[in-house]
């Protein structure tokens, strides 16, 4: 048991060191946040524990400690954080990046799927629809005059369906004003929450009738295919 722990403390540790590894390639300044995460409770602690705790050499000692256990999971957190920016950096601007992060980064709440529900076959662009407390939103993947069309076209099938429904669109892309793939969560959260939870999962019912828009390539006909036969 001792050895099957001990392996499993190392490979924690293997992977933490990837992670940051993989960081740093994309972020130079990771080595920075993360040593100021650390440092930075750790002399709080120094500081409160000399100044309150100066005749009690276990209690100034406790309080140093804290600080530094305080700031390595500080720095742990600036770790993740950074870390998942720079995975999303690798794959931003790239065709279903908006999936993925669907997939992902959501909280609790949403109900959603990282296929898209509308696309254009030339450009790639995309529409995502996700159904929560803040009402169903769209998400727009590509530059906001090829996805505004598509948008536009989801949002009139949409009203139909839940006509009292808030419709959010929140365009992700190369324009100034979209937001960043990965603020994207955080852009959702802060959608202001005006329906029940059981009220998200009758409007999201509803919308699942609308199917998705993807057409299929020309010169294929689902129903007229037929499997191939060797010889």
């Amino acid at each position: 048991m001792a050895r099957i722990k001990k392996k499993k403390a190392q490979g924690r540790l293997s992977q933490m060191w990837q992670v940051f590894q993989m960081t740093r390639r994309h972020d130079a300044n990771i080595v920075w946040f993360m040593l100021l995460s650390v440092v930075g409770p750790t002399a709080v602690g120094v500081i409160v524990g000399i100044l309150l705790f100066q005749g009690n050499v276990f209690t100034l000692v406790m309080a140093i400690l804290i600080g530094l256990l305080i700031g390595i999971l500080l720095g742990l957190i600036v770790l993740g954080r950074r870390a998942e920016r720079a995975a999303y950096s690798q794959i931003e601007g790239q065709p279903g990046a908006v999936g993925a992060v669907i997939k992902s980064a959501l909280r609790r709440g949403w109900m959603s799927t990282e296929q898209p529900v509308s696309i254009n076959p030339k450009t790639q662009d995309a529409i995502y629809r996700a159904v929560g407390r803040g009402g169903v939103v769209l998400i727009a993947e590509g530059p906001v005059t090829r996805t505004q069309r598509l948008a536009d076209d989801e949002r009139r099938k949409i009203s139909k369906v839940v006509p009292n429904v808030p419709i959010t669109v929140i365009s992700v892309g190369p324009d100034a004003d979209s937001v960043k793939l990965h603020r994207l969560g955080w852009r959702m959260a802060r959608i202001k929450a005006v329906l029940t939870k059981s009220e998200v999962s009758v409007v999201n019912n509803r919308l699942q009738s609308l199917g998705a828009n993807i057409p299929i390539p020309k010169g294929i006909d689902p129903f007229k295919a037929r499997p191939s036969r060797g010889r």
